[in-house]
């Protein structure tokens, strides 16, 4: 068994080389995604489909992504299907070359990227969006969107569409379609404060923050201590007690590493862990208009995918995180009703945030509607 593994992983390694060498990125990885690389045969199949696919297209899209093809297993950031999708639903005119697991950059240099047209697309968290648009910086209100059906309605929504959509294309950005991931958890360390339930639990925990000023009052609103660390350093020091307990999603939890330094985890669903893709504009509009409807239609396809990839990739995130001891807790609507009358956006404290993000309390109002109107598209969560 051992010997026919190592004689698998060995074809495989020379295949993905093979292929890389030749120019063919991304078939090798459309290859190792699909599981074909311990195939030389499979291998040159996906090879020669994608050379002739990329040859009878009119136009080229690459799309980048911070995050490796196989990812979507537990994070649904859906690339694979998205490239699928746009060269079907374009008949083959556009070839999507994919830029996956952070070779081209990543969040705010993505965005940069496709605003000055060196790409086509990417995908970056919705935070991005709020330079341009300063109603999108509301998402990170707690209990405003933060269940994944609260977050779908509001970025359908009608109020989305002429309010954040305006804006956002004025800054030469074409929106393809959001992303749900599931909303941000608390998870705390190994030898941290054991299983926290009510924001009692929290007190005086440090809690690892983003640079977000709403996410740094909110976690202070619910007891903690906030402590602002950069991403990349967050590992360390949530292993060293820099920082006891930190606020990704599940998916993000598990793909970035963080399942043998965790004890706890309980859903509270404040605040969405949220994507966008975007498309340079200016190209997008350069495009004719046959090809234009593709590539919405293909983005439509992927976003009705993403939506039925949610529970799936939790599931999964969750049976790895649980292989390493990590304990999950689901909150009853009493427990939950804690946490929105500490911290939630009913109270005064974020008053301010909704007149300055959202223009008037008036806009702050449609756009809480938004959110709370069932939308046509469906969600599950946690």
């Amino acid at each position: 068994m051992d010997k026919d593994r190592k004689e698998i992983a060995s074809a495989t390694r020379r295949n993905f080389l093979k292929l890389t060498a030749t120019g063919g990125f991304t078939a090798a990885m459309v290859a190792g995604a699909g599981g074909m690389l311990w195939s030389s045969q499979a291998a040159a199949q996906t090879a020669n489909e994608e050379r002739d696919r990329e040859k009878a297209a009119e136009h080229v899209m690459t799309i980048a992504t911070a995050y490796v093809l196989g990812a979507s297993r537990s994070y649904p950031i859906m690339q694979l299907d998205l490239k699928e999708n746009i060269q079907n639903a374009t008949n083959g005119k556009v070839y999507v070359k994919l830029a996956p697991g952070g070779q081209l950059g990543a969040g705010g240099s993505l965005v940069q990227k496709v605003q000055g047209g060196t790409i086509q697309a990417a995908q970056h968290s919705l935070s991005n969006f709020a330079p341009f648009a300063s109603t999108v910086d509301l998402i990170n209100m707690p209990y405003l969107c933060g269940s994944n059906q609260r977050f779908t309605n509001l970025v359908t929504s009608d109020f989305w569409n002429s309010e954040v959509h305006p804006k956002v294309e004025a800054n030469g950005f074409k929106a393809l379609f959001y992303v749900n991931i599931d909303p941000r958890v608390v998870a705390v360390r190994k030898g941290g404060a054991g299983a926290v339930l009510s924001p009692s639990d929290l007190s005086g925990v440090k809690f690892r923050v983003p640079g977000s000023k709403m996410l740094q009052q909110y976690y202070r609103m619910v007891g903690a201590n906030p402590t602002p660390v950069a991403w990349g350093e967050t590992p360390s020091a949530i292993k060293q007690g820099v920082a006891d307990a930190l606020d990704p999603s599940v998916g993000a939890l598990f793909v970035f590493g963080f399942k043998d330094i965790l004890s706890h985890v309980t859903f509270t669903q404040a605040v969405p862990d949220s994507q966008v893709y975007s498309c340079n504009l200016e190209w997008f509009n350069s495009m004719p208009a046959d090809v234009q409807e593709g590539i919405m239609w293909g983005s439509e396809m992927t976003a009705h995918q993403n939506l039925s990839k949610v529970p799936s990739a939790r599931a999964y995130a969750m049976s790895e995180l649980a292989k390493a001891g990590v304990e999950f807790h689901s909150l009853s609507d009493d427990q939950l009703g804690e946490w929105k009358d500490a911290g939630g956006y009913q109270r005064p404290e974020w008053d301010e945030f909704k007149t300055e993000l959202a223009g008037s309390m008036d806009a702050f109002d449609k756009m809480e509607e938004a959110a709370s109107t069932q939308g046509k598209y469906y969600v599950h969560d946690a």
